[in-house]
């Protein structure tokens, strides 16, 4: 890598943590920026999800006061290394090409849940009406899901999880948001552990994306706690619009 390379990750990586943060979708920018310095999609892919991690710890650390207290969230960390594992293995040991044009479709599929959350909720029932254990089993298959998903290809993560969590969670959007950061923290955690013994994985690259999204991360979280959630929910679903048609126009193209 020469300086200009560098320079290309350590912007990349600041407006992913800062993205990641408020809406998920930042490994849209550091993912094209890795194949722009010459990786080759599957390490890039697997580098960027090593890089990202640091930022979503940030977010964790910037959204603590809105995590619910207590240890309601433990038995979904569970899930969510399960899951992530199995998108992993998706990745290491199947053809992407299937897989990237469905991707598209799941990520705007996941925006028009978010962005028509309230007549969903008409139909198919207000969190606050569900029983205990239909609201729980509901929450762990969102949960199984999305982390699937992020193992796999991870752009896009955190709207998939904001918009499904919003959906069958009787809670303020800035929670959900902190939970999603929480979430999202435990797939990188796991995506690391495993690209880093089986996978492709530029550490160098890795060494200049990671510190940048983790000073990203920290800042979007800390902005998401003073946005209004009709604000913060319209920059969700425009995020996941672009991403979605993004993804559509190149895995056509």
């Amino acid at each position: 890598m020469d300086l200009s390379d560098v320079a290309l990750l350590v912007a990349a990586g600041l407006a992913a943590g800062t993205v990641n943060a408020v809406a998920g979708g930042g490994s849209l920018i550091t993912f094209p920026a890795l194949i722009a310095i010459g990786l080759p999609p599957v390490p890039a892919n697997v580098s960027n999800s090593v890089s990202v991690f640091p930022g979503y710890v940030a977010s964790v650390a910037g959204s603590r006061m809105d995590l619910p207290r207590g240890r309601a969230l433990w038995p979904l960390l569970p899930t969510a290394v399960a899951g992530t594992v199995v998108g992993c293995v998706l990745l290491l040991a199947t053809p992407a090409r299937a897989f990237e044009l469905v991707v598209p479709f799941l990520v705007l599929g996941a925006t028009a849940v978010l962005a028509f959350q309230d007549p969903l909720r008409r139909l198919v029932g207000h969190p606050a009406d569900l029983s205990p254990r239909r609201r729980t089993v509901t929450v762990q298959a969102m949960v199984a899901l999305g982390t699937v998903y992020g193992g796999y290809f991870g752009a896009a993560l955190g709207v998939m999880l904001v918009a499904g969590l919003a959906l069958v969670l009787d809670t303020t959007l800035a929670r959900v948001s902190a939970i999603k950061n929480l979430l999202s923290a435990m797939v990188g955690l796991t995506t690391l552990v495993v690209f880093a013994l089986f996978g492709p994985v530029d550490w160098a690259a890795v060494a200049v994306v990671a510190p940048a999204t983790l000073i990203g991360g920290y800042v979007g979280a800390r902005l998401v706690r003073r946005l209004p959630s009709v604000v913060l929910r319209t920059l969700i679903v425009v995020f996941g619009t672009v991403i979605g048609l993004y993804l559509l126009y190149r895995a056509l193209g």
